[in-house]
């Protein structure tokens, strides 16, 4: 029998087949190192900061070079919107893997570091393309996710059905926050493992081995569904079983941060598009 996850879901403000996301973001995690070298004028922390920038410049250039190559805009316009995006991105580090002092024989003391970062393209440079057509549906197009429900209002006891459908083959983690703060993992779950999906295809939470149903209760409020897709296998978050889901034992912010932890699957791979959606929806009795 499946058991019934009490969730609070409500008035959901947006159209069916429309991109259901009240936040939504495109980006690029990739890996990257830098270097710096004291010489006769810089301290340790100057070198480090300065080791650092230059792994951020060559994060921002792996991005931009992972986009060009895997991705074919058809509209001329739309790619030049993303080539600018692109280049006035956001260098966001989420995790320093390696760092060291090491001794180079003509430049002296020198540090070292790998980074795991978040290219995130310029907001304004998107406008445009963030709901073309164009760009939410070509499989050649950076990933993009779209997030809806079965209907607009819920009341106390209704049951929810949740629908993705990426515009390329993508991994996702979707989430559930109350209006208490607390977060659900509704996939990954403890009956259902592949988070897996194919491009162009609708999918439908809960679903397959799903063994939970997720019902309205109290108390009722401002709550969220969460989605994380990414093109390469996510990082794991710290999570505890809750019967039929997992209930996350990190904080929102944590979560997103752990999920960024992008797993390569292959050694010369080093960047992989990002994409969060999160819908806000409200209950009524």
């Amino acid at each position: 029998m499946k058991a019934s996850v009490k969730l609070t879901i409500g008035i959901l403000v947006i159209m069916l087949f429309m991109p259901a996301v009240v936040f939504s973001g495109q980006s690029t995690i990739t890996t990257a190192g830098g270097y710096a070298c004291m010489g006769d004028d810089k301290s340790k922390k100057q070198t480090e900061s300065e080791a650092l920038a230059n792994a951020k410049r060559n994060a921002a250039e792996n991005a931009s070079t992972y986009i060009s190559s895997a991705t074919k805009v058809k509209n001329f316009e739309l790619e030049k919107d993303l080539i600018n995006a692109y280049a006035k991105a956001e260098i966001r580090v989420i995790e320093v893997t390696e760092k060291s002092w090491y001794r180079d024989a003509a430049s002296g003391d020198c540090y070292k570091l790998q980074i795991k970062a978040e290219v995130i393209p310029d907001e304004k440079s998107l406008k445009q393309s963030a709901f073309d057509p164009d760009m939410l549906d070509d499989p050649a197009a950076p990933l993009r996710v779209k997030v809806w429900t079965d209907k607009k209002d819920y009341r106390s006891s209704d049951k929810i059905n949740i629908f993705i459908r990426g515009n390329r083959p993508f991994f996702a983690r979707i989430l559930y926050k109350d209006v208490k703060g607390s977060l659900l993992q509704l996939l990954p779950n403890p009956h259902r493992k592949d988070n897996y999906f194919q491009g162009g295809v609708i999918y439908e939470l809960p679903a397959g081995t799903d063994e939970y149903d997720l019902t309205v209760t109290p108390p009722f409020g401002r709550e969220s569904i969460i989605v994380y897709a990414s093109t390469e296998p996510q990082g794991d978050v710290n999570v505890e079983s809750a019967g039929s889901v997992y209930q996350v034992l990190s904080k929102p912010e944590v979560a997103g941060m752990q999920t960024r932890g992008i797993k390569f699957s292959k050694k010369e791979k080093t960047a992989s598009g990002f994409y969060e959606a999160s819908l806000d929806v409200n209950t009524s009795r």
